[in-house]
């Protein structure tokens, strides 16, 4: 019997998937790609969690970066203008998830009904990989899913609860205008350290419309940009593959 592999992000999404997927038996299991630079209560998130699935979730962790600042800083890159690629992502994520998947391995995604078509676009790119999605089988939005934890007794996590769309790490580099002033007003440390690291590598992450060049963060003005309007960060396993592709 193929393993099932549950790719746990301590997003609700991926909670979510995880808890169906166990509902319906076989040889399951839950990684966790940990970056050691998410939010401190993803700690307590994931204990909640495991304590709802009745199962153990596996830490995977890079053998070559302690965390995204070290990929950032030894890369010399933080995101490609071209291609959107984050080598974060990539290092953090694909290549940890990737050595701990075994051949004929069953992949769950944590996608929502509103994500069909990035679910879609993920199979079309990766024909080899068994991946399945039973969010959207069950047609259960990102909404859907924030109640299912909160109906569980699970807290969510604190990032969903200072306004942050995704539960991603702190500090993305794909991250837009609103997203990074949201970040200065809740983590003004995060943000100057990137404001450095930026200066640094030469290499500003936000590009302006109006001007149509690249905003450095210790340029951005405090009432730039709109965080509820702009496009979700997608940062998963499956993103870091198609990025890969795109890049080359």
């Amino acid at each position: 019997m193929s393993r099932i592999v549950v790719r746990y992000s301590c997003g609700a999404a991926s909670a979510v998937a995880a808890k169906l997927t166990l509902a319906k038996g076989g040889d399951v299991v839950i990684h966790y790609s940990d970056t050691r630079s998410e939010h401190p209560d993803n700690e307590r998130f994931l204990a909640d969690c495991e304590r709802w699935f009745g199962a153990p979730v596996t830490r995977l962790h890079s053998e070559r970066y302690h965390d995204v600042w070290d990929v950032w800083t030894r890369r010399k890159m933080l995101v490609s203008g071209a291609s959107g690629f984050a080598p974060c992502t990539e290092e953090l994520k694909r290549m940890t998830a990737e050595m701990a998947q075994r051949p004929g391995d069953v992949i769950v995604m944590g996608y929502t009904a509103e994500e069909q078509h990035r679910f879609d676009r993920v199979r079309k790119r990766n024909p080899g990989e068994q991946i399945v999605a039973p969010l959207i089988d069950a047609k259960l939005t990102k909404a859907d899913c924030l109640a299912i934890i909160e109906r569980a007794g699970i807290e969510l996590p604190a990032m969903y609860k200072l306004g942050f769309r995704n539960n991603n790490c702190i500090g993305c580099p794909r991250g837009g205008m609103g997203y990074w002033n949201h970040i200065r007003r809740h983590f003004p440390d995060v943000f100057d350290r990137m404001a450095r690291l930026e200066r640094e590598l030469g290499h500003a992450m936000l590009p302006d419309g109006k001007t149509g060049r690249r905003v450095f963060l210790d340029e951005l003005a405090p009432d730039r940009g709109h965080h509820p309007s702009e496009p979700d960060i997608e940062c998963s396993v499956m993103c870091a593959l198609a990025e890969q592709e795109m890049a080359a």
